[in-house]
C-alpha cells in the first residue's frame, strides 16, 4: 500500500515530508524491535521529532499538521515512535505556547532533537476520566512547591529525563482547587516508579508514579498558575490527534499486510484475495482508514489554528474515527491471514492488543461520545 492519499489537502513541503517520513520508516522496519532508540535518534537527527516546534528553539516551524504526518507514516511502516505523542506533542506544545522564555531555551532544544524525552502524566487510580477529581496538589512553599499523588499508565519514564505532571493549587481568592502543569525530574527526591505488568508488547513500559512531597523551584510551574486549564488542552488537543495518526498507521500497516498475503496465498487456483469475501472487507477497511484519515488532518489543521471549541470536536472525532477504523482493519488483516496472522513472523498478532489502545487511551470511546453528545448536538448530560 502507498502513502495515504489526500494529498490534495496538503501542501507540497507536506507531500515531501510524508514521502522522506515512510523512506526513513522502511529503512528500519526490520531492526526498530531490536534496537528503536536508533530510529529516535536519526528521526531526532532530521528534524522529525521536532518538527511541530518554533525554529529559534531548534525545531522546524511547522505544527501538530506535520507531526501527525511523521507518526502516520512511521506507523504505516511498521515502527511507531509512541512518546512522539508525549514528549514534542504535549509536553513541547504546551511548553512552546505558555513556558516562560527561559523554560522554552532549557527543555525545547532537546525534545525537538530527540536528546530530551519529556513523559506526561494526569491519570490517578480514583480519577478514571474524570480530571476534575485529581487528588494530586502542589502547596506553594516559599521557595518553591511540594507535589503529592499519584499518577497511573504513565509511558516511558523510564527513559524521559522528566515528567510534566498535571497538578492542583489552592485558587487565594477562593480557595478551589484549579490545574496546573509542573516538571519533575527523574532524580528528584520523593519521585518514584513502579512498572505495571503489561500485556501490551511494546517498546514503551507503563508506570505508577508517586510523589511523596517532593519539592520543586518555583520555575518548575509551566506558564500562568492561573491558565491552567487553558494550557493543559492546549496539549490534550493535539494528544487526540497524534493518537489518531498513530491508529491510522497501525492500520495501514495491516492492511498492507494482508493485502500483500492476499496477492501470494493460494487455496485453490487464484490467489485468495481474488475472492470477494476476503476483497471486499479489505476494501472496506482502506475505505475506513482513509476517511479517519480526513478528519485527522481537519483535526491537525484546527489545532495548529487556535484553541477554539471546533478544534477541541475535531481532534475527539478524529482520535474516534481513526481508532474504530484501526480495529477494524488489524481485526480483518489478522482474519485475512488465519493462523498465520497470529504468528510472529507476519508481526500481525501483536497489534490485536496494541490496536485496542487507541480506544482506551487517552480518553475512551465512551467518553468522546459524551463530548460529541453534548458539546455537538447539544443533548443533557447524565452527570
Amino acid at each position: 500500500m502507498t502513502a495515504a492519499t489526500g494529498t490534495p489537502f496538503e501542501t507540497d513541503e507536506q507531500r515531501a515530508l510524508r514521502t522522506a517520513v515512510a523512506a526513513l520508516g522502511r529503512r528500519h522496519a526490520d531492526t526498530h524491535e531490536d534496537d528503536p532508540d536508533v530510529l529516535w535518534r536519526e528521526a531526532g537527527k532530521l528534524g522529525y521529532l521536532g518538527v511541530s516546534l518554533p525554529e529559534e528553539y531548534g525545531g522546524g516551524g511547522g505544527g501538530i499538521v506535520e507531526l501527525a504526518t511523521v507518526l502516520e507514516e512511521l506507523g504505516a511502516a511498521g515502527c511507531p515512535l509512541l512518546l512522539m505523542i508525549v514528549s514534542p506533542a504535549i509536553c513541547g506544545t504546551v511548553i512552546a505556547r505558555f513556558g516562560t522564555e527561559e523554560q522554552r531555551r532549557r527543555w525545547l532544544p532537546g525534545l525537538a532533537d530527540g536528546s530530551r524525552v519529556m513523559a506526561f502524566g494526569i491519570t490517578e487510580p480514583d480519577a478514571g476520566s474524570n480530571t476534575h477529581r485529581i487528588t494530586t496538589t502542589a502547596r506553594r512553599t516559599p521557595d518553591g512547591w511540594v507535589l503529592s499523588g499519584r499518577k497511573v499508565f504513565v509511558s516511558g519514564v523510564d527513559t524521559a529525563g522528566d515528567t510534566m505532571i498535571v497538578g492542583r493549587t489552592e485558587d487565594a481568592r477562593t480557595g478551589a482547587l484549579k490545574p496546573c502543569l509542573f516538571v519533575v525530574p527523574r532524580d528528584a527526591p520523593g519521585f518514584h516508579r513502579t512498572a505495571i505488568d503489561m500485556e501490551l508488547r511494546a517498546r514503551e513500559k507503563q508506570f505508577e508514579l508517586v510523589l511523596d512531597e517532593v519539592r520543586l523551584p518555583a520555575d518548575a510551574l509551566v506558564g500562568d498558575e492561573d491558565a491552567g486549564l487553558l494550557q493543559l488542552f492546549a496539549g490534550l488537543n493535539p494528544e487526540r490527534v497524534m493518537t489518531a495518526a498513530f491508529a491510522l498507521g497501525m492500520g495501514r500497516y495491516a492492511v498492507a499486510k494482508a493485502v500483500a498475503y492476499a496477492k501470494e496465498r493460494r487455496v485453490w487456483e487464484a490467489p485468495i484475495g481474488a475472492h470477494q469475501a476476503v476483497a471486499h472487507p479489505l476494501a472496506q477497511a482502506h475505505i475506513e482508514l482513509e476517511l479517519a484519515g480526513l478528519m485527522t488532518r481537519k483535526a491537525a489543521f484546527l489545532c495548529d489554528a487556535g484553541d477554539g471549541p471546533e478544534a477541541g470536536e475535531a481532534a475527539n472525532m478524529a482520535k474516534y474515527a481513526a481508532a474504530e477504523a484501526c480495529v477494524r482493519a488489524v481485526d480483518q488483516a489478522v482474519h485475512t491471514l488465519g493462523g498465520n496472522g497470529l504468528t510472529r513472523a507476519y508481526g500481525l498478532g501483536r497489534l490485536v492488543t496494541a490496536s485496542r489502545v487507541a480506544r482506551i487511551a487517552p480518553v475512551s470511546r465512551e467518553m468522546i461520545l459524551n463530548y460529541v453528545s453534548h458539546q455537538s448536538l447539544g443533548l443533557p448530560k447524565s452527570y
